[in-house]
């Protein structure tokens, strides 16, 4: 089939596999119906999802460098709004945000507010006109637009920080959808995970990316919304529960307060295995004040707007106007999932504390809650916890303990749907936490191949070599991540937050200047880049090693001091040196008109 061809059947051919897609739910829904037991119905999930990406993924092998790096530059705007969701939509806001809302309560919105109206400065200040430029990645940009070797190196060393932290999150996910899955140990379980990313991207680089998360999106929102509307309409909250979403907060925070809350002792909670937190709302320093959550929603999106993989998803649109086009259809996409978050989280809570529903386990016995099937196998994944630390022998609220990762994973199953929307449910957060790891690996394999080895190291570089180059990253890369993930260090929601301040610190004012302040020049975009990355790990480590911090700026939020220190140094430096050359500043005006032939040619 011609290239052409294939670009014009694109709705046709996401069409047939959506409904084979439901087609294969029904299959299931009725082998379990049949007596298939529920970890042969997870395996079955995971492994027929993973083998239509690897699938996807090998019919999209490519040996062409444009096809490679940036899909052709033919992706269409709406399946690259899809693809960009996917992209997006990782394993922290598949599997990890619900779980963040039902933990922190409201403080944790921020991060909604934060990750959608981040968006609008990619549309505004950015997207449109890194495309207008024609560049392969981020670290192209910033080389070309500053010129030097030494800006360019310095953007790669920001966006592998950034990517990096940002990977080994998404592995982590995997890792955790993989061991419950297939019923094996979280260590091995991430390389597992890995092998079900690098299936996806090796081949076909960019190209078979795409394709391969345009199938991810319409596999994670199916498992996401499916759930949602299902459990709301079970519970008698409607069959579109968004709109009851403030009653159902408020029957929550009336049954708190109805079944009262012990704080638990030091000797308690120390009994608790590590990573899990009680069942009522933490209270944190995420929504202590409204300076709290401003400042995490200003801090994501100023890191949307500086993420290597979520701008090189735009690289990849026929023209500038495609690009804009594209980003209304990435947050329409986005929007799907995050308005459900926080009534996933409410329905949740609502499934384990209301004692009017079957699900509720307040006030039952210990011994009968950890007889359901459900707190059996979330337990033996280390994701559930009881003690009878009151002596009583029933649960209270301060006795139950659950992973913030499960809170998603585990809801249909605690909700009592059948377990075939469990594994639904196991294959999206699959889908989204494969599709962010192949942009993010990708990201950094290609910056590293195109930036590092072709314009400094080997500029003669046959394309077959250069794409040699950037396979074997993609496994170097991916194993050093598995690893990181592995040791558990930080959850899969906190790596993603340090990971958009990593990238805000060092790359949003180099980036956004490059557009939009001709006086910008080469000294002061290293300044910028290495001098916000600096000041932002260093606060970050002093934070984390006792340091009190100062204007309300804590761990999650430690890029705004980054990146005041980034736009500081670069306004300084480049006004005390020399400006750019005419045909620079020339470059930067010509890049800010929205038609007309792109900047760079072919590479």
């Amino acid at each position: 089939m011609k290239k052409g061809n294939f670009i014009d059947n694109l709705p046709k051919i996401y069409g047939i596999y959506t409904g084979g897609f439901i087609g294969f739910i029904i299959i299931m829904a009725i082998a379990e119906q049949m007596g298939m037991t529920a970890k042969a119905i997870g395996i079955g999930f995971v492994a027929f999802t993973v083998f239509i990406y690897a699938l996807i993924g090998y019919l999209s092998r490519t040996a062409q460098a444009d096809a490679y790096y940036v899909a052709g530059r033919q992706v269409p705007t709406v399946f690259n709004g899809m693809a960009t969701a996917a992209d997006w939509m990782s394993g922290a806001s598949f599997v990890a945000m619900a779980g963040g809302i039902y933990f922190k309560g409201y403080g944790y919105m921020a991060l909604l507010v934060g990750w959608t109206g981040g968006y609008v400065l990619v549309a505004s200040l950015l997207a449109p006109y890194l495309r207008k430029f024609g560049c392969y990645t981020v670290p192209d940009f910033i080389g070309t637009r500053y010129g030097g070797n030494l800006a360019r190196f310095s953007a790669v060393v920001v966006l592998t920080v950034a990517s990096f932290t940002y990977v080994t999150a998404q592995i982590n996910a995997t890792g955790t959808i993989a061991s419950v899955a297939l019923d094996i140990p979280f260590q091995y379980a991430v390389y597992i995970g890995l092998i079900s990313i690098l299936l996806c991207s090796m081949l076909g680089g960019m190209r078979g990316v795409t394709w391969t998360q345009v199938a991810q999106y319409i596999v994670l929102i199916i498992a996401y919304l499916l759930p949602v509307f299902w459990i709301s309409n079970k519970m008698g909250a409607g069959f579109f529960p968004h709109f009851m979403l403030a009653d159902e907060v408020a029957r929550i925070g009336e049954l708190e307060s109805q079944f009262g809350f012990v704080k638990n002792s030091a000797a308690d909670l120390a009994t608790v295995p590590k990573g899990l937190a009680g069942i009522t709302k933490a209270h944190s320093a995420v929504n202590a004040t409204p300076w709290a959550f401003i400042s995490l929603a200003l801090a994501m999106m100023m890191g949307t707007a500086s993420l290597p993989h979520v701008m090189m998803r735009y690289f990849t649109t026929p023209s500038v106007k495609a690009a804009r086009k594209s980003v209304g259809w990435s947050l329409f996409f986005i929007f799907l999932l995050y308005s459900s978050a926080p009534m996933l989280a409410t329905l949740s809570k609502l499934s384990l504390i209301d004692p009017t529903l079957s699900t509720g386990i307040i006030g039952k016995s210990i011994a009968e809650v950890q007889a359901i099937d459900w707190y059996q196998n979330w337990n033996q994944a280390n994701l559930m916890f009881i003690s009878d630390f009151n002596g009583n022998g029933t649960v209270e609220l301060n006795e139950f303990f659950m992973g913030g990762k499960a809170v998603v994973l585990a809801t249909p199953e605690i909700a009592g749907l059948p377990y075939v929307i469990s594994g639904l449910v196991a294959a999206g957060g699959m889908a989204a936490a494969m599709s962010t790891a192949d942009g993010l690996i990708l990201a950094i394999a290609n910056a590293i191949s195109h930036d590092v080895y072709y314009k400094i190291i080997d500029p003669k570089a046959e394309t077959a070599k250069r794409l040699v180059v950037a396979r074997v990253l993609l496994v170097v890369i991916g194993f050093a991540g598995a690893t990181i993930a592995a040791m558990e260090i930080q959850g899969i929601l906190g790596s993603v937050i340090w990971a958009f301040d990593f990238a805000m610190s060092g790359l949003f004012f180099p980036l956004v200047l490059g557009v939009w302040w001709k006086r910008a020049n080469r000294q002061g975009a290293i300044a910028g880049m290495l001098g916000g990355l600096a000041a932002g790990t260093w606060y970050l480590v002093w934070v984390r090693t006792g340091g009190s911090g100062f204007l309300g700026i804590t761990q999650l939020t430690f890029g705004i001091f980054g990146s005041a220190v980034s736009l500081i140094a670069m306004v300084v430096v480049s006004l005390m040196t020399q400006e750019p050359d005419k045909a620079t500043q020339k470059m930067v005006d010509e890049v800010r008109v929205p038609s007309g032939k792109t900047i760079l040619g072919k590479q």
